[in-house]
């Protein structure tokens, strides 16, 4: 995450500039709990919020961050690729509130029965190529990912047909273990319970207590309009499932739009070369061009040169936040004939000796420039 010209982060997270730790983790919480795009799905306003929070509480819970910016400002974090070693909103919220279900977390998302430190489901990544047309017009587009899905049979609980929960004998509910490391101990999750501290008495049959499963999957995706090539989307719910129903991780679709024969992008704006005729660039003229949402009428001024480049507005991409569309750069490529008759090649030796200096402002205008090279 970068660091964005944003609101004083003492003011994003409503703190004084002398809060204490805690206060600034108590505001946090709930300004994210209240922003989290989970929470507003498809509120742009309320994810980018969601942002601003987190680099704020990004910058205030790290002292020398937080002493940097009361010295200089936003200022500190610029350079260094603008980077400036923020971390990503998403992951700050999983920090805070644990990354598995129960607790907090899991009452913000809805996830399973388990313990607080059961493991969330992974995040998935998919690979989707578009059309440049799709991606001008916005599409639907169906994907079939295989994953590891809840148990349709125990409804990704992992109990069997009337299990009842009991306390895990190996962690006795604590849902951790503590392993020697030479002279240190660490907690680990308990590798029975998975953290979660309690079993079912009859586990599930098909997942074996897991609560999931291999599954093919089929979701639908709406892609906006004007999507650029490597955006993400963000499908929330729909990575791997978590254990024993705990919370299910993200699908991060990555878009890549497929080259185009005539167009090239830059942003909103497309670009395409257009042959243009001797004799329309020389006498001026009309040529059909086209465009993504079929042809447009061109005038062609008498005496246009090669490269010319004319615009089209509103022939380009759409804005993809906002209205309107970019332009369409159409770059005229002057055609000159290969292959003459002998009359042809008469009558333009006839054009080519009637014609005089001033007919080829640009051929003089080099000879002028580079009159040494030639004496």
């Amino acid at each position: 995450m970068s660091a964005r010209h944003s609101r004083d982060p003492y003011e994003t997270l409503g703190v004084s500039r002398s809060a204490a730790v805690e206060e600034i983790k108590t505001s946090y919480r709930k300004l994210a709990m209240q922003y989290h795009p989970d929470r507003n799905p498809g509120n742009a306003e309320a994810e980018e919020s969601f942002k601003e929070i987190s680099q704020a509480y990004d910058i205030l819970i790290d002292a020398e961050k937080r002493a940097a910016f009361d010295r200089y400002g936003y200022a500190a974090f610029q350079g260094a690729g603008g980077g400036a070693g923020f971390h990503d909103p998403f992951d700050l919220f999983r920090e805070v509130f644990g990354s598995g279900g129960g607790g907090i977390f899991e009452h913000f998302f809805g996830g399973g029965t388990g313990g607080a430190d059961q493991a969330r489901g992974a995040d998935l990544r998919y690979d989707l190529e578009i059309k440049l047309e799709e991606a001008a017009r916005g599409v639907e587009k169906e994907i079939e990912i295989s994953q590891t899905g809840r148990c349709s049979a125990c409804g990704g609980s992992g109990g069997g047909p009337g299990a009842r929960l009991q306390t895990c004998p190996t962690c006795r509910g604590r849902g951790q273990v503590i392993a020697s490391r030479g002279f240190f101990q660490v907690a680990q999750p308990c590798p029975r319970c998975h953290g979660g501290g309690e079993l079912f008495d009859h586990p599930c049959k098909v997942c074996r207590g897991d609560g999931r499963a291999e599954a093919t999957t089929r979701i639908k995706l709406k892609i906006p309009a004007g999507i650029e090539d490597g955006s993400r989307l963000r499908s929330s719910g729909n990575g791997e499932a978590g254990l024993r129903g705990a919370a299910c991780g993200d699908l991060y679709v990555v878009m890549h739009i497929r080259e185009h024969a005539v167009f090239a992008r830059d942003g909103d704006d497309l670009f395409c070369e257009m042959p243009v005729s001797f004799v329309t660039a020389a006498l001026g003229g009309e040529v059909n061009v086209p465009t993504l949402e079929g042809k447009a009428a061109l005038k062609v001024p008498a005496g246009t040169q090669n490269g010319t480049v004319f615009k089209l507005r509103g022939k380009g991409m759409p804005h993809l936040r906002g209205s309107g569309q970019g332009q369409l750069l159409v770059r005229a490529v002057v055609e000159v004939p290969t292959k003459l008759t002998s009359e042809q090649r008469q009558k333009l030796e006839e054009f080519a000796q009637s014609c005089g200096d001033q007919n080829a402002p640009m051929t003089r205008g080099f000879l002028e420039r580079a009159k040494e090279f030639f004496s």
